[in-house]
């Protein structure tokens, strides 16, 4: 049920609600370890017939597939599987028919020894010289003949051997292969990587381009630049990998993403194969090395062989390990090879990349490098240095970076008229010389953030904040003046306490009404709708009021039932901890496992929300201790005072003053803060000073 969920990409419960409510739904096939195990045609049928669930058709049928391919895993081991299944996808490209099916040698209904002899022979045919799938389909037998209709299925899932493929090699975790997967960067890097290579603007010429990875392991680089062109069959690819099975999967992917066979070379090692042509284009990662055994030296000679390869004209993206790109060199081989490289103007930038690009090595911290042969007059003698670490990858990020590049790589630097870089400065590689093994970051921000209109009018959003500052404390000083200093009042109580009750009994005595929270998807919460939302977040101060919220035709539509809150509603959640607020203003959704708590002014003791919330959020036993799953005693069961009415009315005029009074402290301190923000940032950067008087 579970993986019911995920197929349907809806939450765990849903399914049980499905089963309970509905007559049709699949039953189970089995039950093993009192788990219920379903067809999953079956439940995926029911899914489309019904239109229940979130998801796609294509993505049911491409689950149903890998349900398939995983129960094979346990039978060929995952890193067999997924070569064989390559294979079979491979070999349907290069013969240009099915698999099975009637058509196709009359093994439709064929028993597996049948099937798998045919396929063979079709294989051998094929692919006499080894190039691609032989070896793989030799290596099994008969029982890989129902991996032949897996891979129809994928193919009929996925519409093409190309997209069958990708899709396999992105499921590659969930089938085990963590090895294939470790060394893969994340889907927004290699969108940079693809963006910064700009292979469009050299195919769109109608002009052979040949690209090329020395250190290519599954391919995963050269795959996305090929899937960014719309004329494959311009491209000539070159690869290399030290690991024989690694490069025979990148010879396979290569050949699905439609590089032509004559025009397609993976080499075994460690060297290109030049014969094709010289690469115009390389784009690759450096090989990752342990902490304890990796050397700078061996990066910087590994880029050196690669800036060997370039000719005139010809660019490089070289991802690898930050503390050989760009950090501080402490060795004086190293700093001199460093040096070397930046002087022979073959570096055209060198950017500092966020954490975690490489998803499965989290503390590799990673930098790339573009290196140009012959680069335009303007930009000879300078180096960009960009430094993007403290943003994340979005889109935006990705395209202003991009820019920055593509306009130094055509126009260089230019004095008057020239593009500032977003998130870079231009440096003199003569004074990154003399910095000898000096970090390679920029020295300063941006020119064009220093003369952003955020810097320039800080001055002004300074005063501002000073001005507000002084108008918050003059709103203090003046409640001060018609009400006086704080006094609460309060006295030691002489008399017997009051009387104790709970939550429960204030419900059932009717002086309190409990109202539901509603189930909310969060696909439809926005940050602009009409109603405030109230969650566990907003209740227990992890996130601020108001920031989530939802459309009034959505809630409509989609939540009929919802009830929206009243003024002076105490909306509460236990879930992760006691969270209590006040809704004044009303209009507002109570997001599950919130609820909210309505006071009866009418009723003959009442109480008011202020004095509610502040028993309760004072009540014992609320809270949980360190390892325990729920609070010792459930808010509705709680002893509270139950206090006297004129009690009531004076402690709720004591809350609200004390809450007024928190208000005007509360803008003193954000004006203070701003400020203060303001100014460090100012200080921070070098566009501000201090008045000496």
């Amino acid at each position: 049920m579970p993986e019911i969920a995920e197929l349907a990409q809806v939450k765990r419960p849903v399914v049980s609600t499905w089963r309970r409510r509905y007559a049709d739904f699949p039953t189970p096939v089995s039950e093993t370890a009192g788990r219920s195990v379903f067809d999953a045609a079956q439940v995926a049928e029911w899914l489309i017939v019904t239109g229940r669930g979130n998801a796609a058709l294509d993505d049911l049928k491409a689950e149903l597939a890998l349900h398939g391919i995983a129960a094979q895993a346990h039978i060929f081991g995952p890193q067999r599987l997924l070569e064989v299944l390559g294979s079979l996808l491979c070999l349907r490209k290069l013969d240009e028919r099915p698999l099975t099916g009637d058509d196709v040698d009359g093994i439709e209904t064929a028993d597996n020894q049948t099937l798998w002899a045919a396929v063979l022979r079709r294989a051998e045919r094929m692919d006499a010289e080894d190039e691609f799938v032989l070896r793989e389909l030799h290596s099994v037998g008969e029982e890989a003949a129902p991996l032949a209709r897996l891979a129809e299925d994928m193919v009929e899932a996925a519409y093409s051997e190309r997209s069958a493929y990708e899709w396999l090699l992105s499921a590659r975790s969930r089938l085990g292969l963590h090895t294939l997967a470790a060394d893969a960067a994340a889907p927004e890097l290699q969108s940079l990587l693809v963006q910064l290579a700009d292979l469009p603007a050299r195919t769109e010429r109608g002009e052979s381009v040949t690209v090329a990875d020395p250190y290519t392991r599954t391919g995963d680089l050269l795959a996305a630049l090929i899937d960014d062109t719309e004329n494959p069959e311009q491209i000539t690819a070159l690869a290399a990998d030290p690991d024989e099975r690694m490069a025979r999967i990148t010879r396979r992917r290569l050949l699905l993403a439609g590089v032509d066979e004559l025009a397609l070379d993976v080499q075994t090692g460690r060297d290109l194969e030049e014969r094709l042509a010289d690469p115009d284009l390389i784009i690759t990662q450096l090989p990752y090395r342990p902490g304890e055994d990796r050397r700078v030296l061996t990066a910087l000679e590994d880029i050196e062989r690669i800036a060997d390869l370039l000719g005139p004209g010809c660019t490089a993206l070289v991802l690898g390990p930050a503390d050989a790109l760009v950090d501080a060199l402490p060795g004086t081989e190293e700093a001199q090879f460093r040096s070397a490289l930046l002087r022979a103007n073959i570096v055209e930038t060198v950017i500092t990349l966020p954490g975690g690009m490489l998803p499965y090595r989290p503390g590799y911290r990673t930098a790339l490098w573009t290196l140009t042969r012959g680069p335009v007059a303007a930009a000879k003698g300078n180096v960009l240095l960009a430094d993007i670490s403290d943003q994340p990858l979005t889109e935006a990020v990705r395209d202003r970076l991009v820019e920055d590049v593509l306009l130094w790589r055509a126009e260089g630097l230019r004095a008057r008229d020239g593009h500032d870089p977003r998130y870079g400065r231009v440096v003199r590689v003569a004074d990154l010389d003399r910095a000898f093994g000096g970090p390679l970051t920029p020295p300063a921000p941006p020119a064009s953030q220093l003369l952003s209109r955020t810097v320039t009018e800080r001055p002004a959003l300074i005063t501002e904040a000073e001005a507000a500052l002084e108008r918050a404390a003059e709103r203090a000083r003046s409640h001060d003046d018609a009400h006086g200093p704080y006094r609460s009042g309060v006295l030691r109580r002489t008399g017997p306490r009051p009387q104790r009750t709970t939550l429960n009994a204030l419900i059932k005595q009717g002086r309190v009404t409990r109202l539901k929270g509603h189930r909310i998807d969060e696909q439809h919460i926005t940050g602009d709708g009409h109603y405030p939302v109230f969650g566990p977040e907003e209740l227990t101060g992890r996130a601020p009021m108001g920031k989530r919220r939802i459309d009034r035709l959505v809630l409509a539509a989609l939540y009929e039932h919802a009830a929206l809150t009243e003024p002076g509603d105490l909306v509460y959640t236990l879930t992760p901890e006691l969270g209590l607020h006040i809704d004044h203003d009303g209009l507002g959704v109570a997001a599950f496992p919130s609820r909210v708590l309505r006071v009866n002014p009418a009723a003959t003791r009442p109480l008011t929300p202020r004095v509610l919330a502040a028993l309760l959020s004072a009540a014992r036993g609320t809270g949980r201790g360190p390892g325990a799953v729920r609070p010792v005693h459930h808010i509705e069961n709680c002893p509270i005072p139950d206090l006297d009415p004129d009690d009531v009315r004076r402690f709720d005029a004591l809350l609200a003053e004390i809450d007024h009074r928190e208000q005007l402290l509360r803008a003193q301190a954000d004006a203070l803060a701003e400020a203060r923000r303001l100014t460090v940032a100012g200080l921070a950067d070098g566009t501000l000073t201090l008045d000496q008087h």
